[in-house]
Parts: structure tokens; sequence; C-alpha cells
């Protein structure tokens, strides 16, 4: 219905937060999280007078239980990052929709090329343009994209920033004047018009052009990752691994509903030597590289205990589906090959 570019992933997540939610409010979260967004959640948005209350990911029955009268969405990731969970779509945006809660998806990962959430219940959908969209890991931005399904004057005592009349635009009733675009022309006009997130026009460009190959690259993305993890599933130095296009991956039965084309660019394995065994292997890649990002065209590979999750606490750490000997790779478009031979001299100096 509509669409929203912003200055970055975490700022899409912001806006469709904010959007909907304010100072003695509260949102429930999916607890497996990329980690800037769980800090966010955890830490930051508190701090607005917003309560973020996390719920298992894979029990959509205990939702209700979590819901008040001051409860006003529902956050997931599509593939949780980086426990590479998948999540079911359809039976979280049931039991949203039954409690009046729209269902807001991180799509990134998969993106719309192997997800199409509205298609499965979801009413928003988040991008981190950085990763698969740009593809090259030169460019940031985001994007809140709206399906227009949320019927939002059905509910409108949960949201009254759009259905009452607002003073940031001259007391204007969102959806009166604009319908089912109510909350995508609220993001727009409010949120960026008076904080300011606003994409650069040479990354929108970048953004245009990653776009033209997307459907390409994820296909390339699908089929080395798979390839990458039915190697460490069979290697002596792996103790686990997590893709949901291996046979026996506890998410493989809910990727092959939710998920058309593949099953995504991203494997997470623990490594037998440990958390320093894991910094080992990083640090002994030569092909890989070692960065935080996701999605680029060459492949890519960190620790996330000590990096991108390193804020968390322990107990932290365990919800969001992150042990200590956990390595997550983003697998690129290179050969697979070079891919597999540039893991089996990494895992061996974790000996």
């Amino acid at each position: 219905m509509g669409a929203l570019a912003l200055a970055s992933g975490s700022a899409a997540n912001t806006y469709a937060v904010l959007n909907l939610a304010g100072t003695g409010d509260n949102i429930i979260a999916l607890s497996t999280l990329y980690g800037g967004t769980y800090a966010l959640f955890a830490h930051t948005l508190p701090q607005f007078g917003i309560e973020v209350r996390f719920v298992n990911p894979d029990k959509p029955e205990e939702l209700a239980a979590l819901v008040d009268d001051r409860t006003r969405l529902v956050f997931g990731e599509t593939i949780g990052n980086p426990k590479i969970n998948v999540i079911d779509v359809r039976a979280w945006a049931d039991v949203a929709h039954a409690q009046g809660l729209p269902l807001i998806l991180d799509n990134t990962a998969p993106t719309p090329i192997l997800c199409r959430p509205f298609e499965l219940g979801a009413d928003v959908v988040t991008h981190a343009a950085t990763k698969y969209i740009g593809g090259h890991g030169t460019s940031i931005g985001g994007v809140i994209v709206d399906s227009g399904n949320f019927d939002w004057a059905a509910h409108s005592d949960r949201f009254p920033g759009l259905t009452k009349p607002d003073g940031a635009y001259h007391g204007v009733v969102w959806t009166e004047a604009v319908g089912n675009l109510a909350y995508i022309i609220r993001a727009r006009t409010v949120l960026l018009r008076n904080t300011g997130a606003a994409v650069a026009p040479l990354n929108s460009w970048l953004f245009l052009q990653g776009l033209e190959t997307l459907h390409l690259r994820m296909e390339r993305h699908s089929e080395n990752a798979l390839k990458v993890a039915e190697f460490l599933n069979g290697h002596d130095d792996v103790a686990w691994v997590s893709y949901p296009g291996l046979d026996g991956d506890a998410y493989k039965e809910i990727a092959d509903r939710t998920l058309k084309g593949g099953y995504g660019g991203l494997v997470s394995f623990g490594v037998k030597a440990g958390r320093e065994g894991g910094k080992k292997f990083v640090e002994a890649l030569e092909l890989f590289s070692h960065l935080a990002n996701i999605g680029d065209a060459k492949s890519l590979a960190i620790h996330n205990a000590t990096t991108t999750h390193s804020q968390l606490t322990p107990e932290e750490l365990e919800a969001a589906g992150v042990p200590e000997d956990m390595v997550r790779l983003s697998v690129g478009i290179e050969h697979i090959d070079d891919l597999i031979a540039d893991l089996t001299q990494a895992l061996a100096a974790t000996r």
C-alpha cells in the first residue's frame, strides 16, 4: 500500500514502534532479535516510557497472557538473527489479530524474494536496506512497508495517534483523512518530518541498483549457504549447525511453509573449541571478511557473543539464542569451492 525510506534499518524499526506507542504503552517482541534491535527494545525504548515484553518466538500461544489495554503491537524477525530461527508468521499474525494488534516484522534476512509476509498475515514490514537490498555494504538505509490491511479505526482506543486528532499535524485524524494509508502517512509527516532520519540520496540510488540483481543474488546466497551448512554439519570440529534448509533442522518444516525459493544466506554454527575457538576461527579466515554486516555479495563471518551481542548479559544472550561458541556466517556469492577451502583451514586453526 505504501512505503517510507529512512536513514537506517534501526530508524525503520524505531519509527515502526514510535508510530504507535508512547509513554505508558507497551509492545511485545519475539526475543530472537538482532543485537542492535534487542538493545533498542530492552534499554532505549524504556527511556521513552515504552515497556517491551519479550516472548518465546516458538510459542505464539503465550501472547495473550502478555497483552493488556496499553499493548500496541507485536514485533518480530521473520528469520531471527543470529539464531537463524524461522517464525511461523501465519500463527503469530492470527494470535496478534485476535488481540486487536498489528504484527510488524523485520524481513531483512529473507528479503521479499524469499518471503512475502503480507501474504501470511503480517501488517507492516521493515527492512535494513543496508543488507541484501544494497548487497555490497556500501550504503546505510532502511524501509518501512505498510500493507494497508490493518483496520486501525476498528481498534481506535489502542491507536489514538491514528484515530484521534493529532496535534503534531493541525489536529488531523489520520484514519479519516487518508483511510488505510494512515500508518505510513503519519510515519512520514510526523516522525520523519519532526525527527529527521532521512535517507541519503546517493544511498537511495545505490539501493535501486542493488534491487536490480536482488533476485539473482538471493538464489546464489541460498545455494551456497545450504552447501556450507551441509559441509559444517559433518565436520569434526563443529558442535552444531543452524540452517533451516538442513534436513532435521528444528525450523525446516516452518521454513518450508514460510520461505519460497531458498532458505537465505545466513548460517550459524558452534565451534567445538568454545568461545576462544570461535575467536580463533574468525581470525584465521582469509576469504571470509570479519564484519558485523550481513547480506554482502562477499562472504562475512563474526563471533556474535564478543561483537554484535557483546552488550547483552549471559541471560539476555540465552534469550536471544546466542551461545558463546556461536559463529554467524553471511554466505556470499563466491565459488563454493573457495568458500569450503577457507572454512576448512580456519576450522583447523581452532584445534
